[in-house]
Parts: structure tokens; sequence; C-alpha cells
């Protein structure tokens, strides 16, 4: 193994997959924001609801694995 996967052009995809994959998550999380009755973010970090919080980790981790799947 040598510098063969260290080629510009790969590194680059990579970070543009990045990119795009936060991106997207990003976006989804502000879709389910918006969909709930409540602010999730006001409800975990202001009122330490932890069972919303597990809910929306739950959640974050599905849509991370989908767009990792999706990206691959």
């Amino acid at each position: 193994m040598g510098f063969e996967t260290l080629k510009p052009g790969l590194i680059l995809a990579s970070l543009i997959y990045a990119f795009v994959g936060v991106a997207v998550f990003w976006l989804c999380f502000l879709l389910i924001d918006k969909l709930t009755p409540y602010h999730l973010w006001g409800e975990i970090v202001e009122k330490q609801n932890m069972a919303l919080g597990l809910v929306v980790a739950a959640m974050s981790l599905g849509i991370c694995v989908i767009i990792a799947a999706a990206i691959h």
C-alpha cells in the first residue's frame, strides 16, 4: 500500500462527499424540526428533555446511515 490513495482527486472527492452528506443531514434535521409541533433544540437543550434527545439521536443516526449508503 503506497501513496495511491493520497491522490488529490480522491481527497477532493472525499471532501465534497463529506460536505454534501453534512448538508443533506442538516437539511433533514431542519425539515424534521419544522414538522414537529415544538422546537427540538429548545426542548433538548433548554428543558433537558432526555427522552426527546434519545429519539433525535436515533433519528440522526438513521439519516446518517441512509446518506452514507446513498453516497457510497
